[in-house]
């Protein structure tokens, strides 16, 4: 095993490769990372080379030395035993596991890692050109391609449903389970079109499949909702994606059988709805009068609710740039992992 400093290094190390790719990405030395965007997207139709390229320009940005070191300074304890650390991804959005597989790394664990079928190729890639550039590195994980058996500790994300699988599977060791979560966003009215701009990338980045996407927005009685349809237009490439297209007119025809009021420019669905989840391509808007209660009805729906976007809360546009130190859940992955 090697030191925390020299994995700081290797990281670090890391950023400087995805930043150097993402400028010069015609070079012939990152044939092998093009060669690896393109299997993704095969396999997986959501993973478009400019989705995954936003998660890596994410992590080029957050892999520095001085990030890393900043945040392991919050935390005095050391581990004085080396655990595996069983860690089954989701597959949602490019790389979503990643962060898990950093916590375990630099919380002194081997990583035992359980990727999503959606999103098998890009951190395994990752962490094997990791492994050719720092000796000892490779000790440190292991990718588990077969039934996950030997664990002293797991971290497992899914669905509602998969999540009571876990629960029965890993008694008996310490856990993070992880269910659906989604995330809001709650207007004034006095938003500038380029903050709305921010919340509709905030909603449709990754065509909406993370948890840290808005699909749902609070808005005042007297609000336009024409402004959300024209602050949608600089994203109509979303509609080129045949998946997510497929998607607005599959939920467009069925609201209509439905006979829900569905508010529609071709590119998104606006419908009037109290869910905070909302399917591929729709977002769900509700009316409210009071703050303070609106603020009380969030407050009870937690379990729910992974971020909130606004002006007193994460800024329009930036869901999908969380510090290392904003935790799923709000769970502190870091702590979870030193006090095994």
């Amino acid at each position: 095993m090697i030191s925390q400093s020299r994995l700081i290094t290797a990281f670090d190390g890391l950023g400087g490769y995805l930043t150097r790719f993402l400028n010069n990405k015609e070079l012939a030395e990152f044939e092998s990372m093009q060669n690896a965007i393109d299997l993704s997207f095969h396999k997986n139709g959501w993973f478009t080379h400019d989705e995954v390229e936003f998660a890596l320009a994410y992590w080029a940005n957050e892999l520095t030395r001085e990030n890393l070191e900043q945040w392991v300074k919050r935390y005095d304890a050391k581990v004085k035993e080396p655990k595996l650390v069983g860690l089954v991804l989701a597959g949602n959005i490019p790389m979503v596991g990643f962060h898990d597989v950093l916590c375990t790394l630099l919380a002194g664990h081997r990583a035992v890692i359980k990727c999503s079928t959606n999103d098998d190729i890009l951190i395994p890639f990752l962490l094997h050109w990791m492994s050719g550039q720092t000796e000892g590195f490779e000790a440190h994980f292991r990718v588990e391609k077969g039934l996950m058996k030997t664990f002293d500790a797991v971290i497992a994300t899914g669905s509602n449903n998969s999540a009571r699988h876990f629960e029965h599977y890993f008694k008996g060791v310490p856990t993070i389970i992880r269910r659906n979560r989604t995330s809001v966003a709650v207007l004034t009215g006095d938003e500038s079109d380029e903050e709305l701009k921010g919340l509709i990338k905030d909603a449709f980045q990754y065509y909406g499949l993370g948890c840290r996407n808005v699909t749902k927005i609070y808005v005042p009685k007297s609000f336009d909702l024409d402004r959300i349809f024209s602050a949608s237009m600089p994203f109509a490439y979303l509609s080129s994606n045949k998946k997510y297209f497929n998607n607005v007119i599959y939920h467009k025809t069925l609201m209509m059988m439905q006979q829900k009021a569905v508010l529609e420019n071709d590119l998104i669905l606006l419908v009037e709805d109290s869910s905070l989840f909302s399917p591929v391509g729709v977002l769900n808007y509700e009316y409210y009068d009071d703050v303070a209660e609106l603020n009380s009805r969030m407050e009870s729906q937690l379990d729910d609710i992974q971020c909130v976007v606004g002006n007193k809360n994460i800024p329009f546009g930036k869901a999908q740039h969380p510090s290392l130190h904003d935790y799923a859940d709000g769970v502190d992955t870091m702590k979870f992992l030193l006090n095994l």
